[in-house]
């Protein structure tokens, strides 16, 4: 059994023809945890052109153990990477609400998460929501609608990708996408 059969990962979009130099350009893989549904979105960037090639859902049943749900997470996480094998990787880092015990399960799945990268030699970048939201619209404060507006914008996209956790994890990898523009441009400004 393959991992897309495994896991149920299924692509969204498979005409790499629309994508523009995946060869050449970065592949970056976002990512927004969740213990029973975390976001994946992968965009390829290259010459400031960023398209999507692939985004949607890790799921794990509610009705397992924590543990089995944590397993789970990095076993479909681990075969997106060998899949895809992205450039980078980019994680959205967790945001304490008033919800404590949510809090620690989404640390918990970032853990598996971040367990499943290292293990095949990534080292993710991190980007809190503040920084994927000003990153993609200028406002920190930015609401979801707004945030998936600029993705659907920023990617060329028909209409807003859902489901939301999806479109959150295109917005990291976009966040990530500007962050390494700005690296480069910085390099090259300190190498003339």
């Amino acid at each position: 059994m393959t991992c897309e059969q495994l896991f149920g990962i299924k692509k969204k979009t498979t005409d790499f023809s629309k994508t523009v130099a995946i060869s050449t350009g970065k592949n970056i893989l976002g990512i927004d945890p969740g213990l029973t549904a975390t976001g994946f979105g992968l965009i390829s960037f290259a010459t400031h052109k960023m398209t999507v090639i692939d985004y949607g859902l890790l799921k794990a049943s509610s009705a397992t153990s924590l543990t089995k749900q944590l397993f789970s997470l990095y076993k479909q996480l681990s075969c997106l990477l060998k899949l895809y094998k992205p450039d980078e990787v980019a994680v959205e880092q967790l945001f304490f609400g008033s919800n404590t015990r949510t809090a620690f399960k989404v640390g918990q799945a970032r853990g598996a998460i971040l367990l499943a990268c290292g293990s095949l030699g990534y080292e993710p970048a991190e980007y809190t929501p503040l920084e994927v939201k000003m990153a993609l619209t200028g406002y920190g404060r930015a609401g979801k609608q707004q945030v998936q507006s600029m993705v659907k914008n920023v990617l060329a996209l028909k209409e807003r990708p859902t489901p939301d956790d999806a479109a959150d994890a295109l917005a990291v990898a976009i966040c990530h996408a500007h962050s390494l523009a700005v690296k480069k441009a910085v390099a090259n400004a300190y190498a003339k």
